[in-house]
């Protein structure tokens, strides 16, 4: 189904009224992030026992999808967040209590190693720099990954690969750093952070694995790799479906048409009534996967085909939504590369988005 059927209308009109706004100022509007919190989109995966959502991945990919549908830069907000919120099912119980109590709690991080965290009494110090933390303007809390030391030495997983473990760190510890100046995803306010020779109790820090698991439930057990490639190919369909959608309405538009003869006119919108089909062929062979791999992890069955399924299918999705918009483009004219418009935006979002390294190859 389309994407809209999962908003209302007036959800989708404050999020698209402030999308100028949140582009010039390089953070969600603060009407935008009242509507997250009142419908408590940041705790899509946050436990169920901290007072989150605890949404089954189902439901939230297509939720997800229809957020980047309504704007790109608030549905990887929310995404990314909310995927912050996910390690909730690994911490510690006694530290994730009061970490999730927070009335306006939104969690931001960044997966890349590049910090460090020394063990001593008690816990660990860490020092780093991280790029990248969508929605860390709007953050309770950070997540980081670090290398572990011990003293000097980089302490070694069992086949001699460096350990590296994430921690959660509360905002007031860490220094943002202005550092998001990219063509698209303008309102996500993706800047980078530092921490240095900062004191992090043991009960911060935490593994990601099912075995790890700290919280009883299918959401927890499911492995982190298909969940990220299933919510971030979820924005990349949003944004193409939004395209198209403007596509729809600009070729339908009488002063417009006049710039091709009637064979042209023709071409073009077959052009785009095949690129919709062939994305929402796409996207019912990306949700299939999705709901199988659900069913085979909760019901603890061999779910190894099926979550191959989720990876091929999301890198099928993903780069089907990019080409099409790359190919529907040239027939938009100038406007599309206004700035100031909406499908310029659209246009910008998806093709910053598209960068992410989990879509740099098929699978």
């Amino acid at each position: 189904m389309h994407p809209s059927n999962l908003l209302k209308p007036e959800w989708v009109g404050i999020i698209r009224r402030h999308v100028p706004e949140a582009e010039k100022t390089g953070k969600l509007h603060p009407n935008q992030l009242a509507l997250v919190h009142e419908q408590g989109w940041f705790k899509f995966l946050v436990p169920a026992v901290y007072a989150g959502l605890e949404l089954n991945l189902p439901d939230q990919v297509r939720l997800e999808e229809s957020l980047a549908w309504a704007n790109g830069s608030l549905g990887w907000v929310v995404t990314l967040c909310s995927g912050a919120g996910w390690f909730g099912g690994f911490i510690e119980p006694d530290a994730a209590k009061g970490i999730f109590a927070h009335p306006q709690l939104c969690l931001a991080g960044s997966g890349a190693p590049s910090g460090t965290a020394t063990i001593t009494e008690g816990g660990y110090i860490i020092n780093g720099e991280w790029k990248y933390a969508s929605g860390i303007q709007h953050a309770t809390h950070v997540t980081a990954n670090c290398v572990i030391k011990q003293g000097d030495e980089t302490v070694l997983n069992g086949d001699g690969s460096p350990l590296i473990l994430p921690f959660v760190f509360n905002r007031e510890d860490v220094t943002i750093q202005s550092a998001w100046k990219y063509v698209g995803m303008m309102g996500t306010g993706s800047d980078a952070y530092r921490v240095d020779n900062l004191f992090v109790p043991s009960n911060r820090c935490f593994k990601i694995d099912a075995s790890a698991a700290k919280v009883d439930g299918t959401l927890y057990y499911y492995p982190f790799m298909q969940l990220a490639e299933a919510t971030l190919t979820a924005n990349m369909s949003g944004m193409a479906i939004h395209f198209t959608d403007l596509c729809e309405t600009l070729f339908a538009d009488k002063p417009f048409r006049g710039r091709y003869n009637a064979g042209q006119q023709q071409k073009v919108q077959q052009l785009l009534n095949d690129s919709i089909d062939k994305l929402n062929q796409s996207r019912v062979d990306f949700y299939q996967s999705v709901d199988a791999s659900w069913q085979a992890v909760s019901q603890k069955a061999d779910s190894a085909v099926a979550l191959k399924a989720v990876s091929t299918t999301s890198h099928t999705l993903a780069t089907l939504a990019r080409n099409i918009v790359d190919e529907l483009y040239p027939y938009c004219g100038l406007i599309a590369a206004n700035p100031d418009t909406e499908i310029n935006q659209v246009w910008r979002d998806l093709h910053t988005a598209s960068q992410h390294s989990l879509f740099a190859f098929a699978e």
